[in-house]
């Protein structure tokens, strides 16, 4: 487990049929745990406006946040491939706005691999001929909320399951190591899964993608906002964390306190 993970491993990872694992993370503490678990691939994600600062969305979510974010995360991952999540707006207007926001999120904040959210082939092509890797990511796409409306499933049609299997392969033509597919019918994320050379990374889209990632905050009950109905909690931190919080409160106000002054020696 101590290998370095590539773009390229997880390629070998596909052929081999090694499932691979992905969480997200936005602090050094975090990224520490994942990392020491054997955790894959790091995203840092957008979802940090939801998770972390409190916003209603990913809308909000800056470059600069998540390069400050990306630089904390990149000190605690010495194993995972660390992947930085280009926020709203990041690469939309041009491609060399895209290739600056990439670059920085290489050469500030310490990742290796950037990921595009939606269906821009050529921007892939432009980031990967100057060596960025690049994660695609199809399906649901939070970054367009205000104008859908609503977080909807994707792939229920004929035409969107075509679409989807069509982008996914232009995607992978244009030079994508790994494919996210957000809440995809099981169904089509699976036919998706068997026709690119490249992972997928399922999230909400059922069991046939070559690995899978969660919300770290919300598979361990931090997230108080909405949290999808497809997670799993493998713990309820917020109870956890409360209760604690709850019984430091209570001994200072008791006056019970663990440490006094004897318990340090003088030099």
């Amino acid at each position: 487990m101590s290998e370095r993970v590539t773009p390229a491993l997880l390629g070998k990872w596909k052929s081999e049929g090694h499932r691979i694992t992905a969480l997200t993370a936005y602090d050094y503490p975090l990224a520490c745990v994942l990392d020491s678990a054997g955790i894959d691939v790091v995203l840092v994600g957008d979802s940090v406006g939801t998770a972390v600062l409190g916003l209603p969305d990913t809308v909000g979510v800056t470059m600069d946040a998540m390069i400050h974010h990306s630089r904390a995360v990149a000190r605690g991952v010495t194993r995972a491939l660390l992947v930085g999540d280009m926020p709203f707006l990041s690469y939309h207007l041009s491609a060399s706005q895209a290739l600056e926001n990439a670059a920085r999120f290489l050469q500030e904040g310490g990742c290796q691999a950037v990921k595009l959210e939606g269906f821009y082939p050529q921007l892939v092509e432009t980031l990967v001929d100057v060596g960025i890797p690049v994660m695609g990511h199809l399906g649901l796409l939070p970054q367009r909320v205000r104008l859908t409306g609503s977080y909807r499933v994707a792939g229920r049609s004929a035409d969107e399951r075509t679409t989807l299997f069509e982008q996914a392969q232009a995607l992978e033509r244009a030079g994508c190591f790994a494919m996210v597919l957000e809440c995809v019918i099981p169904e089509p994320a699976g036919e998706i899964t068997r026709a690119l050379a490249i992972p997928t990374i399922g999230i909400g889209s059922g069991p046939h993608c070559d690995g899978q990632i969660l919300v770290t905050h919300d598979m361990l009950g931090l997230n108080r906002g909405r949290v999808p109905r497809f997670v799993r909690r493998y713990a309820d931190l917020d109870e956890t964390i409360r209760r604690a919080v709850g019984a430091y409160a209570d001994d200072v106000r008791e006056g019970r306190f663990p440490v006094s002054h004897e318990t340090y020696s003088e030099e």
